[in-house]
């Protein structure tokens, strides 16, 4: 046993863990433990962790290979982290301002994103998590069957094709470098109902940013049963709110849960740099 500490928020749902140097690295038993953490609870956070470069990538690799992060530009030097930056003086949204899960739109998204908090703002910047088990869990059995039958169409094109990166205001971006493609038109066929590899409970695993129909249905059909869905899992009762401070690093279930930047720290600079830990394909 480690001498890791657990303090779980309300519904298990995210989790703050003490006891452990990041710096240092992590044994086998540190690691494992903190694993079985993120899985139970699929948020969790370890504050007054400083760390270097070298020591995030390393602290990622503990739980499994790099995920591939397209359409931003990396950290010089560090192709697997991503600097999250808004300036003082920025006036577009906050990058990761619409709910999503990271990376949905490719066939096998992260199993987790880690954030490292690096300048966090006096007021404002919170994350929202939302949790896609109970939302799952809290639907009629009935209606949960059928949505197991049917598959959704992931797409990065909302915010990443070309139109995508005018309209949403990317291009005025100063503190970060969007990279649109046109590859952002490709789709991609998920489960609306995915189940957990690891865990084996069942998510709600749709998202407003990335999940932009429903195979085989008519679009106006498709639209009106995702924003059923929405509204459905963005109810608060499934949404949890991180307060940030500086070197805090957050880890959560990209497979069981959507998540959503707050802004209200206009006039003061918010930088994290993130990674992702590579996934398998949804089922």
């Amino acid at each position: 046993m480690t001498s890791l500490t657990i303090t779980p928020h309300a519904n298990n749902f995210g989790a703050r863990i003490e006891g452990l140097d990041l710096a240092a690295g992590l044994n086998a038993d540190e690691v494992a433990e903190l694993r079985a953490a993120w899985i139970d609870h699929q948020v969790i956070y370890l504050p007054n962790q400083p760390l270097q470069h070298d020591q995030l990538e390393r602290f990622t690799r503990c739980f499994g290979e790099h995920g591939n992060d397209p359409y931003v530009k990396a950290i010089d030097g560090h192709q697997h982290i991503l600097e999250v930056r808004r300036e003082a003086d920025e006036e577009v949204a906050p990058f990761g301002s619409g709910w999503h899960s990271d990376w949905s739109f490719q066939s096998e998204p992260p199993a987790a994103t880690i954030l490292h908090a690096k300048v966090v703002p006096p007021h404002g910047g919170d994350t929202l998590y939302a949790d896609c088990f109970r939302a799952f869990e809290a639907l009629d059995p009935g209606f949960a069957a059928e949505l197991e039958t049917l598959m959704t169409v992931h797409s990065a094109r909302l915010p990443y094709s070309h139109e995508g990166y005018i309209k949403t205001g990317s291009d005025k971006r100063k503190g970060m470098k969007i990279l649109p493609n046109d590859n952002a038109w490709d789709t991609q066929l998920h489960p609306l109902i995915r189940t957990h590899p690891e865990s084996g409970r069942k998510a709600l695993w749709v998202n407003p940013v990335y999940t932009i129909g429903i195979d085989a249905m008519q679009e106006s059909e498709a639209q009106a049963l995702l924003a059923k869905l929405f509204e459905h899992l963005l109810q608060p009762e499934f949404i949890y709110t991180h307060h940030w401070s500086a070197d805090m690093l957050t880890m959560w279930d990209n497979r069981s849960a959507l998540h959503c930047a707050q802004g209200g720290y206009d006039g003061y600079q918010r930088i994290m740099h993130r990674t992702t830990v590579a996934g398998t394909a949804p089922a």
